[in-house]
């Protein structure tokens, strides 16, 4: 299956580090060769990259290791296909307008026969379990939301409801954001860190890069990476449970929601 990659911060941040183990896994030393994307928030705007190439291999990608594009919120994926062609159409994260901002999605594992609301407003654009996941929960949000609330909660609460629901169709983790909190749901694996003052030396495991985060930071710095797998081995990364959501604000973890809550929840 493919993996996951998110980031949020309470400054703009470069995801360099974190890509370039990422990155690697994208063909060389991971199997997951089928495409690859990320995201980069510019305010309520999102500035994507897809290349159906491998990623360890792709120039954009060696472009983007190397170039410091900072943001609050960052989303990334690479893909091992199991449904749908290799292209770019196909190629995650995937992106809608909603409330006047972007809302960016990517999603690992595989859905078979969810009913989905794929007919509304939002409609797919290639042939993805995870694209026709991602327009049924925009559309029920829509439908529920016609505008931006003030009180977001009740937001997240639903969104938690709705990846409970199609989780009961194979496998869901899912990171999503709509430019200000990042969500991330766990179905079977799913990680994540948070990093603050005091800041160390980080070292990633699939590639030969250290980094020393407090030449690079403020005491005041604080950023959460989630991943399907721990990108470092010397960071303590917390493994989700099945069927957690956390949503992330600024770099912290602000709300999380366990299947108990998702009582009712139904597409």
């Amino acid at each position: 299956m493919c993996e996951l990659f998110a980031m949020s911060a309470n400054v703009p941040t470069d995801a360099c580090f974190s890509f370039k183990g990422l990155m690697q896994r994208g063909g060389k030393t991971g199997p997951h060769k089928d495409g690859w994307g990320i995201g980069f928030y510019c305010a309520k705007r999102a500035q994507m990259f897809h290349d159906d190439r491998p990623c360890y291999d792709s120039s954009i990608a060696q472009l983007i290791a190397n170039q410091p594009i900072k943001s609050e919120v960052v989303i990334g994926h690479i893909r091992q296909a199991n449904s749908g062609a290799i292209n770019l159409q196909n190629t995650h994260p995937f992106l809608r307008e909603l409330w006047g901002r972007d809302w960016v999605c990517a999603h690992n594992g595989q859905l078979k026969n969810q009913p989905v609301c794929d007919q509304g407003y939002y409609q797919r654009v290639g042939s993805t379990d995870s694209e026709k996941a991602f327009v049924s929960i925009l559309n029920h949000i829509r439908n529920e939301f016609p505008k931006k609330p003030k009180y977001m909660p009740p937001v997240w609460r639903r969104m938690h409801q709705l990846c409970m629901a199609l989780n009961h169709f194979g496998v869901f983790n899912l990171v999503i954001s709509n430019s200000t909190e990042l969500m991330a749901f766990c179905s079977t694996k799913l990680f994540y860190l948070t990093r603050r003052a005091p800041f160390g030396v980080a070292e990633l495991i699939d590639d030969d890069v250290t980094i020393n985060f407090q030449a690079h930071t403020t005491e005041q710095d604080i950023v959460t990476v989630v991943a399907t797998q721990p990108l470092t081995n010397n960071e303590h990364w917390v493994e989700m449970q099945a069927g957690q959501m956390i949503v992330l604000k600024k770099g912290q973890v602000v709300k999380q929601f366990y299947p108990e809550h998702a009582h009712n929840g139904s597409l």
